[in-house]
């Protein structure tokens, strides 16, 4: 299974580059990872819908150009399915039994996914009703992987 992170943004901080360090060797032995960073649209003003829409129908072109022919594509949404850590790891394990084996996933900036790239995702998924920054959500979804191998294969996970 090839898995990709595709995300608005860069990390920025040395202790969220760290622990996606960490993690990428983690998933080393279960899948091929790559994740793929796409510039975030400057702004200031998020009172006015007009400027929002703007920045995410920019920031969503970005991310369409970068996902690959034939990947099955899940969006991080807030407004998503939330599915606990086994049924997470189920979702990934159905996928692969099914031939899916280019995952996308997909992580929007500070002001979340344009509809364009939400229309596009086969699933939406959330991680909770509560909002992240969006580079930590990378480092949960990772986490979140690493655990849905561990889970698959019956091995512990106690980190």
């Amino acid at each position: 299974m090839h898995i990709n992170l595709l995300c608005v943004g860069r990390l920025g901080e040395r202790y969220l580059e760290a622990a996606q360090e960490e993690y990428c060797k983690r998933l080393q032995p279960y899948t091929r990872l790559e994740i793929t960073e796409v510039r975030d649209e400057p702004f200031r003003d998020t009172r006015s819908r007009a400027v929002v829409e703007a920045v995410l129908a920019r920031e969503g072109e970005r991310l369409l150009r970068r996902l690959p022919a034939g990947a099955h594509v899940l969006a991080l949404d807030r407004r998503g399915t939330m599915l606990s850590s086994e049924e997470f790891a189920a979702l990934l394990g159905e996928l692969g039994l099914q031939g899916k084996s280019r995952i996308v996933f997909v992580i929007g900036g500070a002001l979340g996914l344009s509809g364009e790239v939400l229309r596009f995702a086969a699933e939406r998924l959330s991680f909770s009703r509560l909002t992240f920054p969006h580079q930590l959500m990378r480092i949960l979804l990772l986490e979140q992987i690493y655990r849905a191998f561990k889970i698959n294969r019956g091995e512990p996970y106690h980190h």
